[in-house]
This record gives C-alpha cells, sequence and structure tokens, in this order.
C-alpha cells in the first residue's frame, strides 16, 4: 500500500513544494520511497510514496511506459497480475518492473477505462494519458482503499487522504451538512467527506477529468439478484464451489516478497482466514489478537485455542481501558473520521504493534459479514420478515444496543418505510444514536439544518429501482450498510486509517469481488439457516477451525465501553476536555447540554450506559479531529 497524489490543472502552475509537502504529510502510508512526476508545462503533477511489498527493487512510482504517454501511480495491490502480465508480454507490451501495478499501463493503452473490469483487489490509483490529455482515476469496488479529491480555481487535486489535500494548501474547514449527517446516523454520505470541499471518489467508480471538466461514473455495484432468482444446485455443492472461491480469494492475498501476518479474534471470520492462509504456508504464520481486561468482551482464550488448533503462532495484545483514551487523538488524526467505540484505538494499537514486530502486510477478516449476512441486525430483518421473535436475538447481543440493534427513543424514519417499505434494523440503531447525539448539539447547528431529512437525504442518492426493488429484505439492508458502514466506517476509519497509520497493508480475502460475485447468487438460507449466520462459511471452512468457533454467534469487535468501565484517571482526563474554552469552540455541540449529560452517567443502567458509550466516543474524535487539524 502506498499514499497517492495527483494534480491537473488547466491554467495554474503546481508548486513542487506543494507536492513535496503533500508526500510528507503521506510518509507513514509509504516510508519506503517517495517520488513525483510532472509534465513540461507544469499542469499535471503525479506523487507517490512507497512501502515496497512486491518488487522492492525496481517498483517506484510513478511508472510510465516506454513511450512516456501514460503515467500512473497506484495504491494497492493487483491481484493475479502474473497471469495478466504474461497475456500482455506475449501481445507485445514491454515491462519495466516486476511490480503488480505495472498492468495498469498496459491494460489502460488496451483496454481504456475499461481496463477496471479486468483489475481484481484493493486499489486506489491516477493515471494520465499525455496522448489525450486526460486524467483518470479509480477506486477499488467496495472502497478498501481511499481517494479523494477537491475541484477548486481551475485545478483538480487527488490524494489518498484529505491531511495531503491540506498540506497542498487546501483550506481545512468542516463540513457541516456532512457532520450533521453522521450526527444523525454516524456516517457520511457516500462520497463526502467531513472536511468542507473536499469530496470522496465512492467506491466502484472512476473519475475522468480534461479541459472540458470533471465527469464521475460509476462501473460496478453490488447487484444483489432479484428475490428468488438465486442458485438452485444442490447445498453440498454449492459450499464446495463457495470453497473453492473462498481458498482462491486468500491464496491470492499471500503473494508478496515480505513476511505477513493475520489479526485474529474471538470470532468466524478472522479464523476462517488464517486457518485457509496455513493451509498454503510451511511454517506457523503469527497471529496478533487485542485483549481486554472486561470478560464480556475479551477473546484471548478463544483466540488462542483457535491458533493452537490451526498450527499459527499467537500472540497477544493486552490493551488497557487507560490505553483506549491515551491513544485516542493519534488515531482519531490518522483516521480522519469519528469513531463510536474504542475499537478505533484499539485496532491502532494492534497495527502498530504488528508494524513494530516487523510486518508489512496483515490478512483480515473484514467483509465476511456483509457478504454473508453474519451481522445481529440482518437476523433481525430476516426475523421480521418472518414474523419470528428475536428478543433473545437482543438479549445476547446486549452490548450491542444504540450500536447496531435499535435501543430507546428514535429520531423519525417515516422516509426510510416510505421509501422501502420496512425500517432496516441497523437504520432503526442508528435512529436511536441519532436522537441521543441530538440532545447535546446546539440549537444554532441544529437550526441549520431544520429542513433537513438526513435519512431521507440518504436514500435519495441511493439506486432503489436498479438496486433494491424486489430484492430480498436481508440483501436490501446489506447493500445499505455497505454504502454507509462498510466503505465510510470499517474500511476507511478502522481499517485502512489505522493500518495506514502504522505503514501496515491490510488484505481483505472476503472482499474479493468474484468471491462476492459468488455469494450474492445463493439463497438466504445458506446465509442465514434457522438462527445460525452464515452458515455456509461454518460449513466449508469446519474441518479446520475448532469446535468453539464453529459454534459460536457473531460477535462484533467492540472494546469495553469507557462509559461503563473507566476510572479516576480516564474521568478526568474526559472531563478536562469538556469543560475546556478548546472544547467550547467546537460549533457542533451544546458544552451545557455535554457537561449535564456526563453528569447523569453514574445514575444510568449499565445497558443506558453501553448506548451513550458511542455518544461519548463522537464527542471525543470530534474533538481531536477540530484540534488537530484546527479546523
Amino acid at each position: 500500500m502506498c499514499g497517492i497524489v495527483g494534480i491537473f490543472s488547466t491554467s495554474n502552475s503546481i508548486d513542487n513544494n506543494a507536492i513535496n509537502n503533500a508526500l510528507s504529510s503521506l510518509y507513514h502510508r509509504g516510508p519506503d520511497a517517495n517520488n513525483y512526476w510532472q509534465s513540461k508545462n507544469k499542469l499535471v503533477t503525479l506523487g507517490h510514496t512507497r512501502l515496497s511489498i512486491i518488487d522492492l527493487h525496481t517498483g517506484t512510482q510513478p511508472i510510465t511506459n516506454l513511450d512516456k504517454t501514460i503515467y500512473i501511480v497506484v495504491n494497492g495491490e493487483f491481484y493475479g497480475f502474473e497471469e495478466i502480465r504474461v497475456d500482455l508480454e506475449n501481445q507485445g507490451y514491454k515491462f519495466q518492473t516486476q511490480t503488480d501495478s505495472e498492468i495498469l499501463l498496459h491494460l489502460y493503452a488496451k483496454y481504456g477505462v475499461d481496463c477496471l473490469n479486468y483489475l481484481r483487489g484493493e486499489f486506489a490509483f491516477i493515471l494520465w494519458d499525455e496522448k489525450k490529455q486526460l486524467f483518470f482515476a479509480a477506486r477499488d469496488r467496495f472502497g478498501i482503499k481511499p481517494l479523494c479529491y477537491s475541484n477548486q480555481n481551475n485545478t483538480l487535486y487527488l490524494a489518498s487522504k484529505a491531511k495531503a489535500l491540506f498540506a497542498m494548501g487546501l483550506e481545512a474547514d468542516w463540513d457541516y451538512y456532512s457532520y450533521f449527517h453522521a450526527a444523525n446516523l454516524q456516517y457520511l454520505p457516500q462520497e463526502r467527506t467531513l472536511f468542507a470541499n473536499i469530496r470522496q471518489l465512492p467506491p466502484g467508480h472512476y473519475l475522468l477529468a480534461n479541459s472540458n471538466g470533471v465527469k464521475i461514473s460509476r462501473y460496478w455495484d453490488l447487484d444483489y439478484p432479484v428475490d428468488g432468482n438465486y442458485r438452485q444446485d444442490n447445498e453440498l455443492c454449492l459450499i464446495e464451489e463457495f470453497k473453492h472461491h473462498f481458498q482462491e480469494a486468500v491464496r491470492l492475498r499471500l503473494r508478496a516478497d515480505v513476511e505477513f501476518c493475520c489479526y485474529l479474534s474471538g470470532g468466524l471470520d478472522s479464523s476462517a482466514v488464517l486457518a485457509q492462509a496455513m493451509q498454503y504456508s510451511s511454517k506457523p504464520i503469527e497471529s496478533y489478537s487485542v485483549s481486554f481486561s472486561e470478560e464480556l468482551y475479551d477473546e484471548f482464550a478463544i483466540a488462542q485455542e483457535m491458533a493452537k488448533f490451526a498450527g499459527a503462532s499467537f500472540n497477544p495484545i493486552f490493551v488497557s481501558q487507560q490505553d483506549l483514551i491515551t491513544h485516542l487523538a493519534e488515531a482519531t488524526f490518522y483516521s480522519e473520521g469519528l469513531a463510536i467505540n474504542g475499537h478505533l484505538t484499539a485496532k491502532f494499537i494492534l497495527s502498530k504493534t504488528i508494524r513494530q514486530a516487523g510486518f508489512k502486510v496483515v490478512l483480515t477478516g473484514e467483509g465476511s459479514d456483509e457478504v454473508l449476512a453474519g451481522y445481529p441486525h440482518l437476523r433481525q430483518d430476516l426475523f421480521s420478515l418472518e414474523n419470528q421473535n428475536f428478543d433473545k436475538l437482543f438479549s445476547s447481543n446486549s452490548e450491542l444496543a444504540g450500536i447496531q440493534l435499535a435501543y430507546g427513543e428514535s429520531l423519525p424514519l417515516d422516509a426510510v418505510k416510505a421509501k422501502l417499505g420496512f425500517i432496516p434494523a441497523f437504520l432503526a440503531a442508528k435512529g436511536t444514536y441519532g436522537y441521543r447525539v441530538r440532545k447535546i448539539l446546539s440549537e444554532n447547528f441544529i437550526q441549520q439544518f431544520s429542513r433537513v431529512d438526513c435519512y431521507q437525504d440518504f436514500l435519495t442518492n441511493i439506486d432503489i429501482v436498479g438496486q433494491l426493488k424486489s430484492r430480498h429484505r436481508v440483501n436490501q439492508s446489506s447493500y445499505l450498510w455497505s454504502k454507509l458502514c462498510l466503505a465510510n466506517y470499517i474500511l476507511h476509519t478502522l481499517g485502512d486509517g489505522t493500518e495506514m497509520a502504522n505503514s501496515i497493508e491490510g488484505r481483505v480475502p472476503f472482499l474479493d469481488h468474484k468471491l462476492f460475485e459468488f455469494a450474492r447468487s445463493l439463497p438466504m438460507s445458506l446465509k442465514i439457516k434457522g438462527s445460525v449466520e452464515k452458515y455456509i462459511l461454518r460449513e466449508a471452512l469446519r474441518p479446520l477451525i475448532t469446535k468453539t468457533i464453529y459454534l459460536r454467534e457473531k460477535r462484533p469487535f467492540t472494546a469495553p465501553p469507557i462509559s461503563c468501565f473507566s476510572s479516576a484517571e480516564i474521568n478526568n482526563f474526559v472531563q478536562d476536555i469538556i469543560h475546556s474554552q478548546s472544547f467550547a469552540n467546537v460549533p457542533f455541540f451544546d458544552q451545557k447540554k455535554v457537561i449535564n449529560l456526563l453528569k447523569q452517567l453514574p445514575k444510568m443502567s449499565t445497558t443506558d450506559k453501553s448506548a451513550f458509550d458511542p455518544v461519548l466516543f463522537t464527542v471525543l474524535t470530534t474533538f481531536f479531529l477540530h484540534q488537530r487539524f484546527k479546523l
């Protein structure tokens, strides 16, 4: 993985200092090398900071073709590039490096923007076509790798992170609408960031720019089948086919010229990835697992058992409640997003420890719950559709109250019901989260958006007819969740944000698009069978995982709430922030309301405290963003 920067102007010469500043701000994404190319007229520049993983010696970017008519910078990995390279070489295309990125040059030369159909992996890239005077950028199908941009004063700026745009001289300020959106349903609109005049290229989209302007187009979407149009093969055959796709997705992501390791929790997803990776390894793979002192949230024993069963090495990382607060500001700065739980800090510490151990690549289990309907809220959608009682579901997932399962009063969700005919359980949960956050917002901020219904706005930008109509209810919810939470929180903030802060490349086998395209064709009974989620994965990997993992219900990676498990030191830290003049300068909150809410905290029930924790982390991460970016 790397950091990339691109500038295209129709009239303004590009300042080399601005490029150097941008690359310096992305040093953590690529500490092994940095370089840039600039056109002779100084209207186009591509920059790159490199984390060397494949072709350690000749893979420096930007890369150009032999006649110097196409230039590229790439962040990410193109899997299966070896076969593509051989095919292109047989057609006469000449390669100058051994890196996977170079196939993009020649695929583009052959297919133009349709080259995207031949790319497999997690990536964001920027390309300059000298002959056509065309600027071309794209982002992978799920949004695993970030790419943001700003179009100002006849100049288009692109970069992996907003901090690089600020380093180039763009003004840093809040996007008030985006923040209001986040305050109401936690997540941002998929095309926006928290920063004014800075957008993000949505997953599965590409951007073209020339002297006539900028155009953004979609090249891929989830495209769930119409309900009933599923594969009708024998169950055992489908399990075997799924196993084949999963094996290939993992195997491809083991390709590296450096050592790799695996995240390991006590859950099915990371266990499946580790277990499958061990089938291709001649020695124990190093696995890393976060351990908390609070029993309900700690998965040490289960993860240790799984590592031993798989023949992997086990490395626990003990994270205290104090750690969750001490490192929160740094994690927030690099992630450039709001958090609702200490899992942001825990993931940051996990990635930092892995990097200190000498690793650059880690395999992760993210994406499985989206691909295979693993979340509790998706089972709630199914149970509601089938008129089943889901009280047991809530009681066994009480720590998710107000996060993934609705708890307490809610913002109005009439627009959702009107558009979809039902309210997805996760949006119902976000309605209760938004209700709690609204109670501490300033009246002036609320009044600015008094006529805005964020839930309606979100659905207005969704292709309901093309992507949701006539689809199974669970697939509709999965689609919406993927557009909101997966892209803008799990992959952006918790994933790339914490990993690349520590120069770690996260690889995500479950988000292999070919694996997903098979999984979306499956009947719901192979994803949720009775009350068992991710049934097909459990059966496909059953010989390779422990009985504990096979039988265990989905438990999202959640840190112990500091609202429930605190200390005098933590309380003083939070109180000092909330009472400070710096916090009073944050434009969204009513300081007195926040102080009063903190006073009520000791009197709350355990569930109420747990549901309050996302509000508290929203407040703290907002403060740290405001402070660190000087917004």
